[in-house]
């Protein structure tokens, strides 16, 4: 196994393993969620299934946890082709095609079938489309999953004692002024991080979807566990576009099969598990509660106008979305 973000050059090809006919492509599927997570548990289906339906003809080499890096990282090896496959959430991607930052603004979605209107709309294809053409990444399926949730080391219950908790965010611009703009002071830690920032008090609140949370064991560090519900989170498979355009139509086929296959599996997974692993963290001793929404979704609300404004995503998005 490599140390965390080592990205060792020989995984950052596509092999051929054997002469003629019978050449094997290998491809590199990074990933950077905790073992044993619902979209590390995508990823290792969807190896599966490439890996026993392509006949020798393809591989996928699944790279679990954060070995090639963090998100950001990963995306950005995918780019340069060092990576081919990622799979993760779809939030990411705002840092290269704008309109996707409408996915980490709270309360946009009222729910999963919401998000998945979304998800078949025109408006959501163009941006997949751009994604494609300017930053030479495909996505292959995508899907909603659960909602995130916020894990604290004290009590919150409104949203004035949300003010100036010093709150983990991720790597996204619209995560990091959502926060603010609800009363915290940011901070960012990769995902690996955020236990040990909550345990040791570099940060006292986090927020994630809530399998990969309990994986994570955020509410141990943090164990009043509050449900905002203030996301509706995504899951996605990626492929690097000319590794994608390299392979024979049949593998390409297989690719986007296996990719439908585990991301609405997760979403299934998403939606039966949220209940029942609220409950396991209960049972271990966390103190799930939940929070009058109301003013926290008029204050994110309040913050959409300045959002568009400011160009964070194009103007008229989010009324869009409301009305689907």
């Amino acid at each position: 196994m490599f140390a965390t973000h080592v990205r060792p050059v020989l995984l950052a090809t596509a092999l051929s393993l054997a002469a003629g006919a019978h050449a094997q492509t290998v491809l590199t599927l990074g990933g950077s969620d905790a073992l044993g997570s619902i979209l590390d548990r995508q990823n290792a289906r969807f190896t599966a299934c490439v890996n026993d339906k392509a006949a020798g003809k393809l591989k996928v080499n699944f790279i679990q946890g954060e070995q090639l890096g963090n998100d950001m990282q990963v995306i950005e090896q995918m780019m340069q082709g060092s990576v081919h496959i990622y799979g993760d959430v779809l939030d990411w991607y705002a840092n290269w095609v704008k309109d996707f930052a409408i996915l980490a603004w709270g309360f946009t979605f009222r729910d999963a079938g919401h998000m998945q209107k979304f998800l078949d709309s025109p408006t959501y294809a163009a941006m997949a489309e751009k994604l494609r053409k300017e930053q030479g990444l495909r996505i292959l399926a995508a899907a909603p999953t659960q909602p995130r949730i916020l894990f604290s080391k004290k009590p919150i219950a409104s949203l004035a004692d949300l003010n100036g908790v010093k709150m983990r965010v991720p790597e996204i611009k619209t995560y990091l002024t959502l926060w603010e703009t609800l009363g915290t002071r940011p901070s960012r830690l990769a995902w690996g991080e955020i236990y040990l920032g909550l345990k040791t008090g570099v940060v006292e609140a986090a927020e994630g979807p809530i399998s990969s949370a309990y994986s994570a064991k955020f509410h141990e560090a943090a164990p009043n566990v509050i449900r905002t519900d203030h996301l509706m989170s995504s899951a996605h498979i990626t492929m690097n576009e000319k590794s994608y355009a390299a392979l024979q139509p049949d593998m390409q086929k297989l690719l986007g099969d296996c990719a439908r296959d585990a991301v609405q599996n997760t979403s299934k997974t998403a939606q039966q598990e949220t209940e029942d692993v609220v409950r396991k963290m209960a049972a271990e001793g966390a103190k799930v509660t939940p929070i009058d929404k109301a003013p926290i979704q008029q204050r994110a609300k309040e913050g959409v106008s300045k959002m568009e404004k400011d160009g964070a995503w194009s103007t008229g998005l989010w009324e869009q979305i409301q009305k689907l």
